[in-house]
């Protein structure tokens, strides 16, 4: 059966959710311990009741909406099966075997297996100490190979952020004809003002794209719904890769309501940075500007296992353990439990 398939494929590792058991509190996967918006709960009832008829698939309502929010034009914006759909179309215009995907590492997991979807080759640059991306590393690392690169920002897991100087100083050495990628999944949670946005960036840099989902602050991720934006030329090319009808109607119909709830949308991601410094403080952790905590460890993966014990479910990578930072009284569960099993002492 195997000569069916290319043989490359055998080394794609498997991409790896976050744990689940049905009584446990689940902090693996930066999720929001909230249901949806209020408006987009309502607006996805509906939409499902006219669920025997395909989607829009060019999601012009939608798109629409996000042009609005974003102060951008319907044609500059793409919308996909979550951010992480659009992450690989983009690896799929623009790079094949023979080619590069730089990204930092550790990051979101996700990025090597994109590269080694199409064929090309997957080139992961270590974070700095402090979890920044390493920019002076990753632009010596462009070759003539080199066809996408993604930032991710804040990232994924450590939480940092680049500085709006950091970026601009990269940028300048990317050549034009590479493909960046500026990942912002958790920016609702961004509170520093020194660091780059995407809506912004995109004026400058003609070969940037942003992306950002409804799978986090909006809590969405049962649905499925991201967005990519950048020049119209570039979103064109990105559709056509798309897989037809990929943002099913309730998707689209919740996402709309979410964007036009913005005030309650603001109340919940400020409870989310207030509880997230005091976890921080609780644990010892780096500071975040997104809705997890990073704590640098060898030893995330025995005291991921204890907390698993305690009904806890954290996130252990091999440079350390993720945690999401959930409502005041679930994180009151986890800190019980951190405290309970004295965990500060073994990071």
């Amino acid at each position: 059966m195997s000569s069916l398939t290319r043989a490359d494929l055998a080394d794609i590792p498997a991409y790896v959710p976050g744990k689940r058991l049905p009584e446990a509190l689940k902090l693996s996967s930066n999720e929001v311990s909230t249901p949806p918006l209020s408006a987009a709960a309502r607006a996805m009832a509906e939409a499902a009741a006219g669920a025997n008829r395909y989607p829009d698939m060019g999601a012009v309502e939608l798109r629409t909406a996000l042009a609005e929010h974003l102060e951008l034009t319907p044609e500059q914006i793409a919308v996909g099966c979550g951010s992480s759909a659009l992450c690989q179309q983009l690896v799929q215009i623009a790079a094949g075997p023979g080619d590069e995907v730089l990204f930092p590492w550790r990051s979101f997991e996700a990025y090597p297996i994109f590269a080694s979807v199409v064929g090309a080759t997957p080139v992961p640059i270590p974070l700095l100490e402090d979890g920044r991306h390493d920019l002076d590393a990753m632009a010596a690392a462009i070759t003539e190979r080199t066809r996408v690169i993604f930032l991710c920002n804040p990232n994924n897991p450590s939480g940092a952020l680049m500085s709006s100087a950091e970026f601009e100083d990269f940028m300048v050495k990317v050549p034009q004809n590479v493909l960046v990628g500026l990942d912002e999944a958790y920016v609702e949670y961004v509170r520093s003002e020194d660091t780059p946005l995407a809506t912004e960036a995109i004026t400058r840099y003609p070969n940037l794209i942003g992306l950002r989902t409804f799978s986090k602050a909006y809590g969405l991720a049962g649905v499925r719904v991201g967005y990519a934006f950048g020049s119209a030329e570039l979103i064109a090319t990105l559709n056509k890769v798309a897989i037809p009808f990929a943002v099913n109607s309730v998707a689209q119909a919740g996402a709309i309501a979410s964007l036009a709830a913005a005030d309650e949308l603001l109340e919940r991601t400020e409870i989310i940075v207030q509880e997230r410094d005091r976890v921080a403080a609780a644990t010892g952790a780096r500071h975040s500007e997104a809705n997890f905590i990073w704590l640098p460890t060898a030893n995330a993966a025995p005291i991921a296992a204890a907390l698993s014990q305690e009904q806890v479910l954290v996130r252990a990578f091999p440079e350390g353990l993720r945690v999401t930072v959930a409502s005041p009284e679930e994180n009151e569960i986890f800190l019980r439990a951190w405290e309970k099993l004295n965990l500060s002492s073994q990071l």
